[in-house]
C-alpha cells in the first residue's frame, strides 16, 4: 500500500477509535423535571410511550425533585447552559423565569394546536399569562377552599356554614377554647389572601406598579385578625406553619375550619381515622374567593427540541395523559373532558374527595393572589414578614403595613 494511503487509513482508524463511526449522532433527548411525585411511575411511563410513538428516535430523561430544591437546580442548569426542557412548577415561580426571557412563549402553539387548546379550561390556562402571553399549561389544578369540622361545629352550636367574613370570625370564636381553635389558614404562596380579597382589599394597583394594600380597611382587618389570633379564635400556626403543622392540627380534630387547597384533604385524612365525607365538609370561602396553587409545565427557552418538548407537554396535560395524572394523584386537570371522566372514577373509588374537587371548578372568575408580578418571590419575601409581625402582635398593624408598603414599592420599582 502506498505510504500516503497507509497514513490516511491509520488516521481513519484512529478517528473511529476516538469518535466512533462518522454516521453516529448524539442521542436525541428531552429532560423533564417533576415536583416531588417520584411515586408517579406508571403514568409517567404512559407519557413516554405516547411520546415515543410520535418521536421514536428520542429518549426522555426524568428528574424528580423536592419543590424546595427545584429553583436552585434550575438556575444552576440555566447558568451552565443545560436547562431541562420541561419543568413542573408550582405557584408563581414561573413568573421570574418568564420575565427574564427564560421560558418559551406558548401563545403561538396554543393558537395553532386548537384540538388541544379547546379541551383546556380557559380560566385555568390563563393563570400562566404574563404581559398577555402564555407561558405554562396546567398539569393539575388546585385552589383554596374551606374545610369544616362538622363535629366541632355541632358542639359549638354553629348551625350554618359561614357566608361572609363576619360569620366566619363569629364561628371561629364560638369553636375556640382550651386546646381548640376556630380557624386556621395556610399562608405560603398568598394562600391567605382571600381573607383580604373578601374584604375588598387590593394588593397592587391595576397596572401592577404600586402597592395598594395600605388602607384604613386593611389596618382594621389586620388588627381584627391579630386580636383573633391572640384570643385563640385563629390558630397561631396559620402564620408560622407551612404544610405539615396546620394540616396535622386539623387532623387532630382541634381546629374548626381550615382554609387550604384541595390536596390537603387526602393528606389530613390519611393522618386520622375520623375524617370522611360526613365529618368534614368542603365549601368555597365566603364570597367565592380563592387562591390558585396549581402545577404547570413550562418549556425552557434553552431547549434544543422545543417542538418535541411541546408534544410531550400536550400528552402529559390532555387526553389519557391527563387522566393518568388525575387518577394517580386524586386531582383534577386543566382538561375539561378528562375531568368529567375523573369525577366518575372518584365517585366510585374515593367518594369522600368528590365534594372537595367539585369546589375546584367553581368560582374560577374569583381567583386572587395570582398577580402576574415578575418579582413575585421578592415581593412575598418583603411583605409577609411585616404582616406576620402584626398578626402575632409584635408590631402594630398600621406600622407593619406602612413598612410593608415601602418595601413592596421598592421591589416593584426594580423591574
Amino acid at each position: 500500500m502506498h505510504i500516503l494511503s497507509k497514513a490516511l487509513a491509520g488516521a481513519a482508524m484512529l478517528g473511529l477509535a476516538l469518535f466512533g463511526p462518522a454516521v453516529a449522532q448524539e442521542q436525541k433527548k428531552i429532560t423533564v423535571v417533576t415536583w416531588n411525585i417520584s411515586y408517579y411511575q406508571e403514568g409517567f411511563q404512559l407519557w413516554v410511550d405516547e411520546f415515543k410513538k410520535l418521536h421514536p428516535d428520542f429518549e426522555v430523561e426524568r428528574i424528580d425533585m423536592k419543590g424546595t430544591d427545584i429553583p436552585t437546580f434550575y438556575q444552576t442548569q440555566v447558568v451552565a447552559g443545560t436547562p431541562p426542557d420541561i419543568v413542573d412548577i408550582q405557584g408563581g415561580l414561573w413568573l421570574e423565569y418568564a420575565s427574564q426571557g427564560g421560558l418559551v412563549d406558548l401563545t403561538p402553539l396554543l393558537e395553532r394546536d386548537t384540538d388541544y387548546t379547546e379541551r383546556m379550561i380557559p380560566e385555568v390556562i390563563n393563570s400562566w399569562k404574563y404581559e398577555g402571553r402564555n407561558y405554562g399549561v396546567p398539569l393539575y389544578i388546585s385552589k383554596t377552599l374551606l374545610f369544616l369540622n362538622k363535629k366541632m361545629m355541632d358542639e359549638a352550636g354553629v348551625t350554618e356554614a359561614p357566608s361572609d367574613f363576619e360569620s366566619l370570625m363569629a364561628a371561629a370564636e364560638k369553636m375556640s377554647g382550651g386546646e381548640k381553635t376556630g380557624f386556621m389558614t395556610l399562608n405560603f404562596d398568598w394562600l391567605y389572601w382571600p381573607l383580604f380579597a373578601m374584604n375588598g382589599i387590593e394588593f397592587v394597583n391595576e397596572d401592577l406598579t404600586e402597592a395598594a394594600f395600605n388602607t384604613p380597611e386593611a389596618v382594621a382587618l389586620v388588627e381584627r385578625l391579630a386580636e383573633a389570633t391572640k384570643s385563640g379564635a385563629i390558630n397561631k400556626l396559620s402564620w408560622t406553619g407551612r404544610w405539615v403543622e396546620p394540616n396535622s392540627a386539623f387532623a387532630a380534630g382541634t381546629v374548626g375550619m381550615l382554609h387550604a387547597h384541595a390536596p390537603a384533604f387526602l393528606w389530613f385524612k390519611g393522618k386520622s381515622d375520623w375524617v370522611d365525607e360526613n365529618t368534614v365538609q368542603a365549601i368555597n370561602m365566603p364570597g367565592g374567593m380563592s387562591t390558585p396553587n396549581s402545577h404547570s409545565l413550562v418549556l425552557s427557552k434553552g431547549s434544543k427540541y422545543p417542538e418535541q418538548a411541546w408534544d410531550f407537554m400536550k400528552i402529559a396535560t390532555s387526553g389519557k395523559g391527563a387522566y393518568a395524572m388525575g387518577s394517580a394523584t386524586n386531582n383534577l386537570t386543566g382538561d375539561s373532558i378528562e375531568n368529567a371522566e375523573l369525577m366518575k372514577l372518584f365517585a366510585e373509588k374515593v367518594p369522600a374527595v368528590v365534594p372537595v374537587l367539585e369546589t375546584q371548578l367553581q368560582n374560577l372568575d374569583k381567583l386572587t393572589g395570582n398577580w402576574p408580578l415578575a418579582n413575585d418571590a421578592a415581593v412575598k419575601d418583603v411583605f409577609y414578614p411585616e404582616l406576620q409581625a402584626a398578626l402575632l402582635g409584635e408590631k402594630s398593624a398600621a406600622e407593619a403595613l406602612a413598612d410593608a408598603e415601602r418595601k413592596v414599592n421598592r421591589v416593584l420599582r426594580r423591574r
